[in-house]
Order: structure tokens, then C-alpha cells, then sequence
């Protein structure tokens, strides 16, 4: 009987999959994320492209506040940079999409040195309000710079080409954002099983007993900070050329509320975690606005999906909720679900 409870092997533990059967079931998940925008209505598509841009994000944030401890509320800088920084590129200097989206994560990555920094002996609450006044700078420099951002007004995205071929359909952006995810899961399952990741939570649960083992904290800091911003950027990147016009309203504080609310939910230090997460989050608004309108439509009507004030009180809900009632998230219940069955009927509900 399978428990995926107990491992006798050093390889077992460092297994990307506990069984080759697994792949099996992620393999046909793919296939059908690729058959999606050819055989599905454009709505949905259009809905799992958000989805996908999302997933990117919050593993870069999970990987900063839920591997390496560190509370983060910049998220919404970061999605900032990244996606200005396509916009110029693109847009104003004519560069292939592969580029453009390295060198976003990359000035990303790059900033994420001026709030790690100052950072590295802050923890909890001072932390978040250092990484939230970052976001605040940045769209304020962001306003400022007229000249290269358009300010207040935005700035519109060109489509851009890869490897000479133009992008320009919702289908090309799609299956470009699809493959981004997945180069984003193995990169982050491989390097949080690594010794960087083994490092990133020894800092979380306990910093005075990682740095008395050897453990670097401003090396693996720094790191983790860089690394989450760099996915933050490239996040960013795939959005603004979904949307082709940004503007500076598109990246308050309510964006990176959202991106906690989806590792929360999901799970925090999960992969499988962040993006059950992005699942939940960015369909939710929709769904609730529809389950209202359709459940109290002769009493009120509720004002757009995409109302800020209601996205808000949503999410807060949500974090709520999920802090009371499931701390460990969606993946850790999935676990449970998953043991249950596997050892079913010998097997007992745990929770």
C-alpha cells in the first residue's frame, strides 16, 4: 500500500515526483492546457491566460515569504517594474518578447537589492511596511517619470515577435505564458529542494539557528528576495502584453493584497500551493459577483468585477477565513485527501 508517508532513500527525498505514475497526470494536464485555446470558448481561455500570468507571480512570492519567511507586500512594485519595463522595451526600442521578458526580471531583480537591503535585519511586521513603502516609491517614480512611463496617462504595449515571428493574437500570448509556468514550476521545485531551499527554511523557522550552522542569512536573503522579484517582473511582463496599456492604477496596494491572498490560500511554501491559489483568487471575484447578481438580482446589482472596493472585501474574506479555518491551505488539505485515499480503508481523516 502506497502512504507517500515514509522515505527510506536519500533519492526518494529528493524525488521531483514521489512516483513515476504522477507524471502520467501532469503530462495529460498539460496536453490539456495546450488543446485549451484550440477546442475551448475564448472566454475561457482568456480566463486560464490570467491565470497562468498569475501562477508566475505568486510562486515568485511564495518563494520569498512562505520558502524564506520573509513578508513581502511589494509585490505590487515588482509587477510594476517588470511590466513597464516590457512596455519601453517593446514599445519603444522594438525588442524580441524572449529578451524583454529576461531583461524585466532582471531590473527587477535588481531593485529587489534596494529593499532587501536595508531589509536584512528587519522581521514581521517592520519588514512588510519597509516592502510596502518600496511599491509606494515605485509608482510614485513611476508617475514622475513622464518622459519614459507616460506618467499618469500609461503607456500602450506593441506586440512584439519571438525569434522573428510576430505576436499578436491572444493564442500566441497564451501558449508563450503557458511555457513561462512551466519553465517557473521546475525551476522553483528544483531549486526549493536544493540546498538553497533547504537554507530559505531553515531561515523561516529559525534564523539564529540557520546563521549558528553555517547559513549565510544576507547571502540567502538577498537571494530569495531577488529571485521572487524576478519572476515578479516577468509576471509583469506577460500582463502588459496581455492588456497593452498600463497604467499605474493597475498596480496598487490592493494587487499585492491579492497576491498574499493567493499564497494564503494555496498554501504557503507550496508550489502546488501558490497556484491552486492563483486558481481560486482570480476566478473568485467573478464568481461571486455572478453568484450575487443571479441570488439577490431584485434587491441589488453589484458594480463591475473588477471593482477595486469589492476585490478588496473579498480577499480580506478570504485571507479571514483561510487563517482561521485552514492555516496550511488548499495543498495541505489536498495532502490529506490524498493520504486518506491512498491508504484507504485502513487509512483514518486527518486534518
Amino acid at each position: 500500500m502506497r502512504t507517500r508517508t515514509f522515505k527510506q532513500t536519500y533519492g526518494e527525498l529528493t524525488r521531483l515526483l514521489p512516483y513515476s505514475s504522477s507524471w502520467t497526470w501532469y503530462v495529460a494536464l498539460l496536453a490539456a492546457l495546450i488543446a485549451l485555446p484550440l477546442v475551448g470558448p475564448t472566454y475561457v481561455s482568456t480566463f486560464v491566460l490570467l491565470i497562468l500570468s498569475a501562477a508566475v507571480g505568486a510562486i515568485g512570492l511564495n518563494i520569498v515569504t512562505g520558502s524564506a519567511g520573509l513578508i513581502s507586500l511589494g509585490h505590487a512594485g515588482f509587477l510594476a517594474i517588470g511590466a513597464y519595463t516590457t512596455a519601453i522595451l517593446t514599445t519603444d526600442y522594438g525588442f524580441d518578447l524572449i529578451p524583454t521578458l529576461v531583461i524585466a526580471g532582471l531590473v527587477s531583480a535588481a531593485s529587489s537589492l534596494l529593499v532587501g537591503i536595508p531589509s536584512l535585519r528587519l522581521k514581521g511586521l517592520y519588514l512588510a511596511i519597509t516592502t510596502l513603502a518600496f511599491s509606494i516609491i515605485v509608482t510614485q517614480l513611476i508617475v514622475e517619470a513622464e518622459w519614459l512611463t507616460g506618467g499618469s496617462i500609461g503607456k500602450a504595449v506593441t506586440r512584439t515577435t519571438v525569434f522573428g515571428y510576430p505576436v499578436r493574437s491572444t493564442i500566441s500570448i497564451y501558449y508563450i505564458a503557458l511555457g513561462v509556468l512551466v519553465l517557473t514550476i521546475f525551476g522553483a521545485l528544483n531549486l526549493l529542494r536544493s540546498r538553497v531551499g533547504r537554507a530559505w527554511m531553515a531561515i523561516r523557522d529559525y534564523d539564529t539557528a540557520a546563521r549558528m550552522m553555517g547559513i549565510n542569512l544576507v547571502q540567502y536573503k538577498l537571494f530569495a528576495f531577488a529571485v521572487s522579484a524576478f519572476l515578479t517582473g516577468v509576471a509583469g511582463g506577460l500582463s502588459a502584453l496581455y492588456v497593452r496599456y498600463i497604467n499605474i492604477d493597475g498596480f496598487t496596494l490592493i494587487v499585492s493584497v491579492e497576491a498574499v491572498a493567493m499564497i494564503l490560500v494555496g498554501g504557503l511554501g507550496s508550489v502546488r500551493g501558490a497556484i491552486l491559489g492563483a486558481i481560486i483568487i482570480t476566478i473568485l471575484p467573478d464568481v461571486s459577483r455572478w453568484l450575487m447578481n443571479t441570488m439577490f438580482r431584485s434587491v441589488f446589482v453589484l458594480p463591475a468585477a473588477n471593482s477595486q472596493e469589492i476585490k478588496g472585501i473579498i480577499y480580506a474574506v478570504m485571507i479571514i477565513l483561510f487563517l482561521r479555518y485552514e492555516p496550511d491551505g488548499l495543498a495541505a488539505r489536498w495532502a490529506v485527501i490524498k493520504r486518506f485515499w491512498s491508504e484507504w480503508p485502513l487509512g483514518k481523516a486527518r486534518g
